[in-house]
């Protein structure tokens, strides 16, 4: 049996002829650019959020970079914000002109620590951009505590968490902009890219639509260099049929990361994410990530198998979660690593230097971390064949260490 970490195939057949009435409905249309079906998803997504506005754009990353544009964050602002995320988290913030200032997370959480986040700030401090990595939210009440007390703003990175609540709050609502993305791989998923912005106040809601047509608030008039940055249409399309299945999908994922929370929980060398902490908040379950602990040489999960590799751009040492990645592999169950490599040491951020030990949770996360199989239409046999793998590897491996 081969599981997949992630598929689309059944939930495109459930869909199949919704989306194909769907899809044939807009190009029969004429109507490829806005139009009835941009404003249908724009109205429905921005009450799902409890906003008052939704303003689609073509990605996620384009949502963050607008976003800051419309809260006019540029050149010599700062903005704060966790390393161990995607690479558009940090590339949004550049690419207006402002720095990313990395602040490390917790071990438990992997989300930006709010313990470090005032020693971080500055004069040049401007925007709090906290990260629901994997779909866990962030501590909103804390965050806008902070935000308040310093007179920041706040932009949600929720490109992971659709559907994810703190408080029973949705995210995207707590900040001055929420930021999502809809790349298929998503709780609401589009057939292609897609994002959007969510907000309460007008007038900012007003100037990233018009930033997202060129800076156009009329046909022909420009007020502001802008981007073509609009949802498109057969997009939308997508996520009107899609948007109607997003709390039952939420479910399913939360009762898919139960079953291996509970089926895992003795399993050695692999730390779980903490249940008692996910249990309190509205967890949207777009990865269920476990840590690979780096075992001791003498006492090694993988029973002395895997070998000593040189972790790149000066991270400890990845051999253990390395060894179990492949040797799931092999007995066809397919994972993948969010992420190897933290923002703060990618090639890119070169010239932004960091002290080595500056932040040492992330290092060790990206060295450790394993997402396993999790999405909606995960089948309990394909479920049970990754936990069964899991177990012949790891408890197996342990056996012989006790028995040697």
């Amino acid at each position: 049996m081969q599981v997949p970490p992630f598929s689309l195939t059944d939930q495109l057949a459930d869909l199949g002829s919704e989306l194909d009435d769907a899809v044939l409905r807009v190009l029969r249309s004429g109507q490829y650019i806005g139009g009835a079906e941009i404003k249908t998803f724009e109205d429905a997504f921005a009450a799902s959020v409890n906003c008052r506005h939704a303003v689609g754009c073509n990605s996620g990353t384009d949502a963050l970079v607008l976003a800051l544009r419309g809260l006019g964050i540029g050149s010599g602002d700062e903005v704060i914000t966790a390393s161990f995320s995607f690479f558009a988290t940090a590339e949004a913030i550049s690419a207006v002109g402002a720095t990313p200032v990395f602040v490390d997370v917790d071990p438990v959480t992997y989300l930006i620590d709010l313990n470090l986040i005032e020693a971080a700030i500055t004069p040049a401090t401007k925007v709090l951009l906290p990260v629901h990595l994997f779909g866990r939210p962030v501590n909103m009440a804390r965050i806008t505590d902070i935000a308040q007390r310093h007179g920041l703003k706040v932009v949600e990175d929720c490109a992971q968490a659709t559907g994810a609540s703190w408080d029973s709050k949705p995210v995207g609502s707590w900040g001055d902009v929420g930021c999502f993305s809809f790349f298929p791989t998503k709780n609401l998923g589009a057939a292609g890219d897609g994002g959007a912005m969510t907000c309460q106040d007008d007038d900012l809601a007003q100037r990233m639509r018009e930033l997202a047509v060129h800076g156009m608030p009329r046909r022909y008039l420009h007020t502001a260099l802008g981007y073509n940055s609009r949802l498109d249409s057969i997009q939308a399309a997508v996520l009107n049929v899609k948007l109607p299945h997003l709390n039952e999908w939420v479910e399913k994922r939360a009762a898919i990361a139960k079953r291996y929370l509970d089926a895992l929980q003795d399993l050695p060398g692999v730390q779980l994410p903490d249940s008692a902490a996910e249990a309190s908040v509205g967890h949207g379950w777009n990865q269920f990530v476990v840590r690979v602990r780096l075992c001791p040489d003498h006492q090694p999960s993988c029973g002395g198998t895997c070998s000593e590799v040189a972790s790149p751009l000066g991270l400890p040492t990845s051999r253990c979660r390395d060894w179990l990645k492949q040797s799931l592999q092999e007995q066809g169950v397919n994972t993948i690593i969010y992420y190897p490599i933290p923002i703060h040491r990618q090639p890119a951020y070169d010239d932004q230097k960091h002290a080595e030990d500056n932040l040492p949770i992330t290092d060790q996360l990206c060295s450790e971390v394993l997402s396993l199989p999790i999405f909606p239409e995960l089948t309990p046999e394909q479920q049970e064949r990754v936990i069964a793998v899991l177990r012949e590897q790891l408890v197996a491996q342990s056996q012989e260490r006790m028995v040697a």
